[in-house]
């Protein structure tokens, strides 16, 4: 199947073992992709895979489910304090091929990006995207954004925030130690990054009194684009 291509589809599109697609969705596989009628693709509704074939541009027949299993064994949420320009795109982008279930838009004192709700569905679409470019069964949920003392409430047994000039456990560590656990208790993993210039002491000591552990992701000084990578990165790894 790999050769198929693969569409995130609305639940609200099935009907009765048929697909009603969008316009963009028949512009895209009849105009981009040159599919014809009885040609094959790959739909993902909710996490499951369907085999389809194509009836005529705007419908499409459900032919089998396809097993697939290439999701994370728990749930990673990122909570990013929102990085200047376009920047959260790539963001998004990478992150969903690593895994990530959860994006968190996050205001920050030092957050410059005050997002318009065009911007929100335009990563949306991103991620959309990425999930069928990386054969994911789930497209990551982008939330609206959120005040920083919000994001604290999202708080669990494995919360961690990234802090860059404190002595802290490097992620890693942290992650291989409570692997098991992590496991066991099918528990979100939830990180949290800042924006240009880092997060304040306040924020940071908010984080902590919260009970997110401080963790580090090396001795240099990563930028906010960079930092969720490479922790999503890290999960992945120790997950996989």
């Amino acid at each position: 199947m790999a050769q198929l291509q693969r569409l995130v589809i609305s639940p609200s599109q099935f009907s009765d073992r048929h697909i009603n697609l969008t316009a963009e969705q028949e512009h895209y596989l009849s105009r981009v992709l040159r599919l014809r009628e009885g040609d094959c693709f790959i739909a993902i509704k909710n996490g499951e895979w369907w085999l389809a074939k194509l009836l005529t541009p705007a419908l499409a027949e459900i032919l089998e489910a396809i097993p697939a299993s290439n999701e994370l064994a728990v749930e990673v949420v990122l909570l990013i304090a929102l990085p200047k320009g376009n920047a959260f795109e790539d963001v998004v982008r990478s992150c969903t091929e690593l895994g990530v279930t959860c994006f968190v838009p996050v205001i920050s004192k030092r957050t410059l990006l005050k997002p318009s709700p065009q911007k929100i569905e335009r990563w949306r679409r991103i991620a959309e995207e990425a999930a069928e470019q990386s054969e994911r069964q789930v497209v990551p949920a982008i939330l609206e954004p959120i005040t920083y003392s919000e994001c604290l409430s999202f708080v669990n047994d494995f919360s961690f925030i990234c802090v860059a000039r404190l002595e802290a456990k490097p992620l890693l560590n942290c992650l291989v130690e409570v692997k098991s656990q992590i496991e066991n208790s099918k528990s979100k993993i939830v990180i949290l990054t800042g924006p240009e210039g880092g997060l304040t002491e306040q924020e940071e000591q908010a984080a902590f009194n919260a009970g997110f552990v401080g963790v580090s992701l090396g001795k240099r000084i990563l930028r906010a684009v960079t930092a969720p990578v490479v922790a999503a990165s890290l999960v992945s790894a120790v997950l996989e």
